[in-house]
């Protein structure tokens, strides 16, 4: 089995729990590297390896925050991940740092098993005809270069070829559960229980506009912008791409899924650490 480990970037207590994990993990007979970063950190940068080496691990273990996860699930395709929260939120790390060295072993034990119990959490892609998006674990947002008073796009939401919505505003956002509680949040969104199978749509500062929208989890929202020269797309809020407009982006669930290994997390707990 081969493990690779992440610490959150800057972050020294991260970096000293993905140490004790390595030699955890070592110690349980499993082949174990660092990112680069985190093997810059400990002053042994010949030993780290590039993220996206993580796509060919048995086990990806993210050490930090929510941010810190969705930094290894960009790089880990489908490689089931374990979340150490430093103390943050964590909706995605549910394993605190005493019990982080138990928990990667009962991971490697269950490979060793064949037992290993892994839940899955859907991604977004956004495209055009000519352009796919990267995969986004929280949200696709769709807007035009800038936002506020004299800003924004003229818009049209389908989901499954109806018309929702339509008019003006500051973009249009499609998230994920797991994105429920992050962007879709601040722009009034709706809260998604992880359990429920679906995707929220919400249009961000519209003039007017309709309530946010839980549609399934496997409908096609598409948005067809004008009213202004470019559209910017972003995933999770980075990876931006500026399309011309008019244009229509589609967005749907994408594979593979993110992958989550572990105990999972009290979804209501970490609620309690966003008031």
């Amino acid at each position: 089995m081969e493990v690779g480990i992440v610490a959150r970037k800057g972050s020294d207590r991260a970096v000293a729990v993905a140490d004790e994990l390595r030699d955890a993990v070592d110690g349980a007979g499993a082949s174990v590297w660092l990112d680069a970063e985190t093997a810059d950190a400990l002053g042994e940068p010949e030993i780290g390896r590039a993220v996206g080496a993580l796509a060919d691990c048995d086990l990806a273990v993210a050490v930090g925050g929510d941010g810190t996860f969705l930094f290894v699930a960009r790089n880990a395709e489908d490689t089931p991940i374990v979340g150490v929260n430093l103390g943050e939120v964590g909706f995605l790390n549910a394993v605190p740092p005493e019990a982080a060295e138990e928990a990667v072993r009962s991971e490697i034990e269950a490979f060793d098993r064949g037992e290993m119990d892994v839940r899955e959490a859907p991604r977004l892609a956004a495209r055009t005809d000519e352009w796919t998006s990267v995969p986004a674990a929280n949200e696709i947002v769709i807007q035009g270069g800038r936002r506020g008073p004299g800003a924004g796009i003229d818009y049209e939401v389908r989901v499954d070829g109806s018309r929702y919505a339509g008019g003006h505003a500051d973009g249009v956002l499609v998230a994920t559960p797991t994105g429920s509680t992050a962007y879709n949040l601040s722009e009034r969104g709706p809260l998604v229980h992880p359990a429920v199978s679906g995707l929220v749509v919400n249009e961000m500062a519209a003039d007017g506009g309709m309530p946010p929208l839980v549609v399934g989890t496997d409908a096609t929202v598409t948005v067809a912008v004008e009213g202004v020269e470019e559209v910017v797309v972003a995933s999770d809020g980075r990876n931006l791409t500026t399309l011309p407009a008019p244009t229509e982006v589609t967005v749907e669930r994408t594979t593979p899924p993110m992958r989550i290994a572990g105990p999972p997390s009290d979804f209501f707990e970490a609620l309690e650490k966003l008031s």
